[in-house]
């Protein structure tokens, strides 16, 4: 059954959503449901998250990120996002997918895309039922998102122009990484890269701290093998929410939303916080971030480097095209949103917002109404 205190019409604003659909596959008895928020730029993508707690509060939070997102990037997409109530782990994952596929056949409003708990073989899945998706495997055609690092990369993008804001040089920066998962792991990979140092991650099992720095390779198949970080034979074994107190430069949540709260905001010791997740911080946190002088690079910003991709995967470009426009598009924003910051004395987020509104109701005004 859908939520019970769902309230459609208290979320209803200015820019959407124009549709919120719960479905139900009697056959798989798996359900879920999509947020399509706004299509001013163009019909809405956004990831199908699966997990067996996901609900339509945190599908419709996602879609509008998907919608400021789209817009701060400049894509002729608006956000939507879907949910399947479902363990990703579970052996019939394949029958869930394609009965979402099914229920979403004629909302031709919304194009799906891989999320937390779905990748490039769902997507396939998706495509084989409907015809649509983002995110699709090299084989047919598309661009691996989770293979190549796209989000990670654009994460790295970010950093080097955020780093600019808070006194901090990249090299030898010490990074810690909540969440060791694709978006994690690409993103420590590139920051290395650019001479940083991973000295924190954790999972669902626990926090590896290593402040002579954690070999990210060595990690990242372990984690292939193991599943948990926790197995590294180096480095302090913490609780996993520890992470966020451990001494480092910047941080990066990169898994659940709401993981960086009020109660915690206040222990993180890192300079610059890069959302590698969608809504990663409550508003409480942010606020505690801006006024600690912490500098903190909103989602819709940061990790637009997956959808960029994606969505020029759809419309046929190049794996290249798809890199340059991430290293274009996301260290621009990232310098306007935090020069306004800066300037008018606002938080970042609202920096960002006032960015993607900006460009929507531009979208908006083109729009034939009535």
């Amino acid at each position: 059954m859908p939520e019970l205190n769902f309230d459609f019409a208290r979320i209803c604003d200015e820019l959407g959503p124009i549709k919120v659909v719960h479905w139900n596959d009697p056959v798989t008895r798996v359900r879920g449901m999509v947020v399509v928020d706004n299509v001013a730029c163009g019909p809405s993508i956004g990831g199908v998250r699966m997990a067996p707690d996901v609900t339509t509060s945190e599908v419709f939070r996602l879609a509008r990120a998907m919608t400021l997102k789209n817009a701060a990037a400049g894509l002729p997409h608006g956000g939507g996002k879907a949910g399947i109530v479902a363990d990703p782990k579970d052996v019939n994952k394949e029958h869930f997918v394609r009965a979402f596929a099914r229920a979403i056949r004629d909302l031709k409003e919304y194009i799906p895309g891989p999320d937390m708990g779905t990748n490039e073989e769902s997507m396939a899945w998706v495509h084989d039922e409907i015809g649509r998706s983002l995110g699709l495997p090299r084989v047919l055609g598309g661009i691996p998102l989770d293979e190549i690092g796209a989000t990670g990369f654009g994460l790295a993008e970010c950093a080097q122009v955020a780093v600019e804001f808070c006194s901090l040089d990249l090299k030898g920066a010490r990074v810690a990484v909540q969440g060791f998962g694709s978006v994690g792991q690409h993103a420590a990979r590139f920051l290395v890269k650019h001479g940083a140092r991973l000295v924190a991650v954790n999972d669902l099992d626990g926090t590896v701290f290593d402040a002579a720095g954690i070999d990210v390779e060595a990690l990242s198949q372990l984690k292939r093998k193991t599943g948990r970080v926790a197995s590294l034979p180096r480095g302090e074994k913490l609780s996993r929410d520890a992470l966020f107190g451990v001494p480092c430069d910047i941080l990066i949540p990169a898994a659940r939303p709401d993981c960086i709260h009020a109660d915690n905001a206040r222990d993180i010791k890192a300079k610059l916080v890069l959302q590698g997740a969608n809504i990663p911080a409550t508003d409480d946190a942010e606020r505690i971030l801006y006024e600690r002088g912490i500098v903190n690079v909103p989602d819709f910003i940061a990790n637009a480097g997956g959808v960029i991709c994606a969505a020029l995967e759809y419309h046929g470009e190049s794996e290249t095209f798809a890199f340059d426009q991430i290293a274009a598009k996301i260290p621009r924003n990232t310098r306007e949103i935090l020069a306004r910051s800066r300037e008018e004395k606002i938080t970042p987020r609202e920096a960002a917002v006032r960015l993607a509104l900006e460009r929507v109701k531009t979208a908006m005004h083109y729009r034939r109404s009535g």
